[in-house]
């Protein structure tokens, strides 16, 4: 089953200093039907207005990854981990036992950025920061793993789950194929342009919950990035 979400469709609040598109119930913004897809728990599709951010706040037993689309975001916790995410980036923050850190827009111009949590495999691990770059080149054929439970095996940043984040840049015509196995279940969000998966159309900054579908192909309709989160349907 393919359910696209447009993003005009989303959850959200305005905060002034920041605008933020809820893809999944959070804060203030409820919906019983929207509460993440398995482990997957939050999407947030976030604008930062400039010298802003994200003020010292803790989490704990959370795996947090963040996708910068535009523009940069400082990092900092009481681990000693400092660290600047540009646009085209991903940085994971593992939470473990608890971590506090403030995430900050330092620049003249907005950031957006996605935030995707995903519940840990189990509590009370070593709570750590890393990051890495987001694939620039158009991908053919598959996208690659940019964070993930095995990360020996796919590649990219490790999370504390049996789940992997994938995303890549189409070119318009392109497509790349992806098999969800079974008692699985995927996220997809259309960071730009637009897509079709399996023939049914997702645009802009949509929102796309894949369940039970087995293989997919990603085609891009326009010049496009995705995003997408492979995970456990059973917590």
């Amino acid at each position: 089953m393919i359910t696209v979400i447009p993003f005009e469709d989303l959850g959200g609040a305005q905060l002034g200093w920041l605008d933020a598109k809820h893809h999944f119930s959070f804060a203030d913004y409820h919906d019983p039907d929207r509460m993440g897809v398995g482990v997957l728990r939050v999407w947030n599709d976030d604008t930062i207005q400039p010298h802003t951010g994200f003020d010292p706040h803790p989490h704990r037993d959370m795996e947090i990854i963040t996708y910068v689309r535009s523009g940069a975001i400082s990092h900092q916790d009481n681990l000693g981990n400092k660290g600047v995410t540009r646009a085209g980036d991903v940085q994971v923050m593992s939470a473990g036992t608890g971590i506090v850190h403030s995430e900050m827009n330092e620049g003249d111009e907005p950031t957006t950025l996605f935030q995707i949590w995903i519940h840990t495999d189990a509590r009370g691990h070593e709570p750590r920061w890393d990051a890495r770059q987001f694939p620039k080149d158009p991908v053919t054929d598959s996208l690659p793993v940019l964070a993930s439970g095995d990360p020996e095996t796919d590649g990219g940043l490790m999370i504390h789950q049996d789940a992997k984040i994938l995303g890549g840049r189409l070119a318009a015509g392109t497509a790349v194929t992806y098999d969800v196995a079974d008692g699985r279940g995927a996220y997809l969000v259309v960071s730009e342009g637009a897509v079709e998966i399996n023939g049914q159309p997702a645009g802009h900054r949509a929102g796309v919950t894949i369940t039970a579908e087995g293989a997919l192909t990603i085609t891009a309709t326009e010049d496009a990035e995705v995003v997408l989160a492979d995970v456990p349907l059973e917590r």
